[in-house]
């Protein structure tokens, strides 16, 4: 008898140690998304939940500004419901090719405790120069924008972002 209770406190010990080693989350994707319609650039990271993770957790992402100065930074909420969650951050500027850029990934219970940290990088293949300045569309029926595609013909398709450093 003394022996099955022995078997059990191990093996509830084993278990409690495997609990707080097990991811709840795993990177399952990592981008930069350029939007040329709308000249916009942004950090876009996917998460694949792979355990089970607290009511009321907020993931958090800190990226680094490509244009310098302070990393930007945004939280969601995690909701039970979703096998992902979607990090995406403002819109960027001066994005350059073949460039690492870090990010850092939390996943914080509703009390703000660290649950798992995710620090990666993200590399774009393009450089940013390859947006307009400008969106090429404005409104809800995408109206071609008159800042761009002037009255006489002519577009003003350049890049003008100052990302000298």
């Amino acid at each position: 008898m003394r022996f099955c209770a022995f078997i059990l406190a191990f093996a509830a010990i084993g278990g409690c140690q495997r609990e707080t080693d097990e991811k709840l989350v795993e990177l399952s994707g990592r981008i930069f998304v350029f939007n040329y319609r709308v000249a916009t650039a942004s950090y876009l990271v996917t998460l694949r939940k792979t355990g089970r993770i607290p009511e009321g957790s907020i993931a958090e992402a800190v990226f680094e500004n490509p244009h310098g100065g302070d990393a930007l930074a945004i939280r969601e909420k995690i909701f039970a419901i979703d096998d992902r969650i979607t990090l995406e951050s403002q819109h960027l500027h001066c994005v350059m090719k073949d460039h690492a850029y870090a990010v850092t990934i939390r996943i914080l219970d509703g009390s703000g405790k660290l649950l798992q940290q995710i620090d990666t990088s993200i590399t774009s293949d393009l450089d940013q120069t390859v947006l307009p300045s400008k969106p090429l569309v404005i409104g809800p029926g995408y109206a071609p924008n008159p800042e761009v595609f002037k009255a006489d013909g002519t577009a003003d398709l350049r890049n003008a972002d100052d990302c000298s450093k």
